[in-house]
């Protein structure tokens, strides 16, 4: 297992947030974190990272993360991409995708194979870019680098069914190089990607196992998330 969670609590502004999650991410594939809004899933992974304090146990590549800083979880191989994308506006995408760059031969090849678009507009300003192409640049950014897990919050929220479609084949092709953790809402995209799922309830672990398993159950997916099998965001 790449990544391994047990016990992990996280408490932020008095509320429990976290209350004893724990699950594994296996080295290949793609394993779905799942539930309904405001359970813990981006806390989970902010929990990994270093981003919050939290207490239980995180292994990382067989090493403990609680307590590392963030920039050396990074730094031996923890992607991010987070919900909110977070690229900086005011500069191109060229610029954006140079200050993400931490090795000395980055991948451009690899982000330009997966994304042509972001090569032709290396000079426009990330901040007049649609969220997709905006999400294209979040993703290049983390691909630059080698990565033994990705962490990839929400990667299709807020966007058109044609670019959940492109970003849900470019972490298929993603997944076969390097693992993920993946938050994710549209259900189509986790039926598509993921080979395991964990579902989050009330800051607990509720189910894990097979996501072929949860997807084919119509009563586990109307209590645990509480949409049906054929459902596509909820």
């Amino acid at each position: 297992m790449i990544l391994k969670i047990n016990d992990l609590s996280v408490r932020l502004g008095g509320s429990h947030i976290l209350q004893g999650v724990a699950f594994d991410v296996a080295e290949t594939g793609v394993t779905a974190l799942l539930g309904r809004n405001g359970v813990g899933k981006t806390t989970t992974l902010r929990a990994v990272l270093g981003e919050v304090p939290a207490t239980g146990e995180v292994l990382f590549d067989g090493r403990p993360a609680l307590g590392r800083a963030t920039h050396r979880l990074v730094r031996d191989g923890l992607g991010y991409v987070p919900e909110d994308r977070c690229v900086f506006a005011g500069l191109t995408v060229a610029e954006n995708l140079r200050l993400a760059v931490r090795v000395p031969s980055p991948d451009f090849d690899l982000v330009f194979d997966l994304f042509p678009e972001l090569r032709q507009r290396a000079g426009q300003r990330a901040g007049t870019l649609s969220g997709g192409q905006q999400q294209m640049v979040a993703i290049a950014r983390v691909l630059l680098n080698p990565n033994r897990l990705l962490l990839v919050d929400e990667p299709t929220k807020g966007l058109a069914p044609a670019v959940v479609t492109a970003v849900a084949a470019v972490l298929e092709r993603v997944a076969t190089r390097v693992p993920i953790l993946l938050v994710e809402q549209n259900l189509a995209v986790v039926r598509r990607l993921a080979t395991d799922a964990v579902v989050l309830e009330a800051g607990r672990t509720a189910w894990r196992g097979r996501a072929a398993d949860l997807l084919s159950d119509a009563d586990a997916t109307r209590s645990l998330l509480g949409v049906g099998t054929t459902a596509g965001r909820h």
